[in-house]
């Protein structure tokens, strides 16, 4: 669970909260109509822009905003030394005994095709082609919110539009005057809180997920790759630690 992700959003909205509540009740902030028109509005015009499908499963992917491991690049590494030291020793077949203690699917998957047979270009290609495609899948899910935070703002506009024209065609009377006046207002308030706060920081985060599950899968295509070549173990080293940061950077062998 990412802790970052919910802080985040508590003190967003905990200070916005007691901001409204330092000027008065929270009950004024609520307005049925501008809350149809913002969040209603902005689902109505995104299945107009994609596909239900993809709707639906941007929502799916929006989970790994919170609910989401923290990727550890140098404990991959390691594990990927073990794995060449044992197969350099023993033969690649040895680490058809070691998949039942691996929990990422893509390496399990990776294992395999070693122990399977597969050249080392073959696997590469193959799961270069996987890694793209999830990028593809990523992206789009990324795109859907990046839209949803420009829709967001753009319908609170319309609802203020509309506010407006509501308060001006009933000027004699004052008592229609405060509730246009509200759905105008607050159909701009809700547009600027559903884009600022909650899609467009969506988005930059899944942007994030992605770079650094892509890392990681790169990092298992690498080292799968050269474990089937036979490459000496500290090349491989070298190599895999050319992903992460100097400051992670610990040879395993010492």
């Amino acid at each position: 669970m990412d802790i970052g992700t919910i802080i985040g959003l508590a003190l967003a909205c905990g200070l916005m909260l007691m901001a409204i509540l330092q000027g008065g009740p929270l009950g004024i902030f609520i307005n049925i109509p501008s809350a149809l028109i913002v969040f209603g509005g902005t689902i109505g015009v995104a299945l107009v822009h994609y596909p239900l499908k993809d709707i639906i499963g941007a929502f799916a992917i929006a989970k790994k905003t919170i609910l989401n491991k923290d990727e550890d690049p140098y404990g991959l590494i390691v594990q990927l030394m073990e794995f060449a030291n044992k197969a350099r020793k023993e033969g690649i077949l040895s680490l058809q005994g070691m998949m039942d203690s691996v929990e990422d699917e893509f390496l399990v998957k990776a294992m395999q095709m070693a122990v399977d047979g597969q050249e080392p270009d073959t696997l590469k290609a193959m799961l270069t082609t996987e890694v793209e495609y999830l990028e593809e899948r990523h992206d789009k899910g990324q795109d859907i919110f990046t839209s949803l935070a420009g829709y967001g703002p753009a319908m609170g506009m319309v609802g203020t539009l509309i506010g407006l024209v509501q308060m001006l065609m009933n000027m004699s009377d004052p008592d229609s005057i405060g509730p246009a006046m509200a759905v105008a207002l607050l159909t701009t308030l809700y547009g600027a809180v559903l884009a600022n706060v909650f899609c467009a920081p969506m988005a930059g985060k899944l942007k994030n997920r992605s770079a650094s599950e892509t890392l990681m899968k790169s990092l298992v295509i690498e080292g799968m790759q050269s474990i089937l070549s036979g490459e000496n173990p500290r090349i491989m080293e070298q190599k895999l630690h050319a992903f992460i940061a100097p400051s992670l950077r610990e040879s395993t062998f010492k």
